[in-house]
């Protein structure tokens, strides 16, 4: 079971990103559409925190700057970002939860498996 995120990098302010997450391992081959998948930031000395999710019926954001988009037949979730700031600066996760819930949860002790993370850094 393997979350791989990438995409991330060096971006000025203002810019577009889009992060990219592939699902594999025995786990996902099979019920990768029944997934919960999110996207969590964490900022140096700061706490993870909600970016996006998204389930097999809707998706929430807390921006409308970061849309969320899933390809289940690829097993992938891709977070494109929008006007970049700043303090859009941190190390970007992705997530999934077993269960098939259709709630999207911000909380991330309620996701099963993490990603390992990929950089962004946006300069001024």
């Amino acid at each position: 079971v393997q979350l791989q995120a990438s995409g991330g990098g060096l971006v000025q302010a203002g810019g577009s990103l889009r992060l990219s997450c592939a699902a594999s391992g025995r786990t996902f081959s099979s019920t990768f559409g029944s997934l919960t998948m999110a996207w969590f930031r964490q900022a140096p000395g700061k706490e993870r925190d909600f970016v996006a999710g998204i389930t097999r019926s809707g998706a929430d954001s807390v921006e409308g700057r970061f849309v969320i988009s899933r390809d289940n037949a690829k097993n992938t979730v891709d977070l494109q970002v929008n006007s970049l700031k700043p303090e859009d600066t941190a190390v970007y996760y992705c997530a999934a939860r077993i269960g098939g819930y259709m709630y999207i949860s911000r909380s991330l002790d309620e996701y099963d498996y993490w990603g390992q993370g990929t950089q962004v850094t946006v300069s001024s």
